[in-house]
C-alpha cells in the first residue's frame, strides 16, 4: 500500500484512473483493471496493457512518470527497462504490467489473479468499444 493517506484525489482510484488515462492517450492496447483491494497487502489495484513494440512499451513508462510528476503520486520503482518486453511500475497503490503481446500471453498473469479478484476492462476515453 502507499506509504500517504489518501485523501481527495489522492485515492488509489484517482492513482488507477490517472494511469489509465495515460495509457488509453498513449494507445495501449488491451488496457485491463484488476481490483486487488481486500485480496492482498500488495496493491489496491493491478494494471495489465500492451505496447506493439518494446519502444512503445518504455514509452508508456515515460507517459507515466511525466504524469505523475504534475500529481501528488509517484513512481516508487521500475523493473524491466532495458529490455522493455515485460515493465513493471509500482506507483505504491497500483502496479502497472506493461507487456509486449506475445510476452503478456506467454506469462497470461491476468489470469493468475482473477481467481482471487474481478477484472475489468478499462473503459477508454476516445469512445472505443472494448
Amino acid at each position: 500500500m502507499g506509504t500517504r493517506k489518501p485523501t481527495g484525489e489522492q485515492t488509489p482510484t484517482h492513482l488507477k484512473d490517472l494511469i489509465v488515462e495515460v495509457l488509453d492517450a498513449s494507445k495501449a492496447e488491451e488496457i485491463e483493471v484488476i481490483d486487488l483491494m481486500g485480496q492482498t497487502s500488495l496493491a489496491d489495484y493491478m494494471i495489465v496493457a500492451s505496447g506493439t513494440s518494446s519502444r512503445q512499451v518504455a514509452g508508456f513508462v515515460d507517459k507515466i512518470d511525466e504524469k505523475l510528476k504534475g500529481s501528488s503520486f509517484d513512481v516508487i520503482r521500475t523493473e524491466g527497462l532495458p529490455t522493455a518486453d515485460w515493465v513493471v511500475v509500482d506507483c505504491g497503490d497500483v502496479i502497472v504490467h506493461l507487456f509486449r503481446p506475445e510476452v503478456r500471453e506467454f506469462y497470461a498473469i491476468e489470469k493468475m489473479w482473477q481467481i482471487e479478484a474481478p477484472t475489468a476492462k478499462a473503459k477508454p476515453s476516445r469512445g472505443a468499444a472494448v
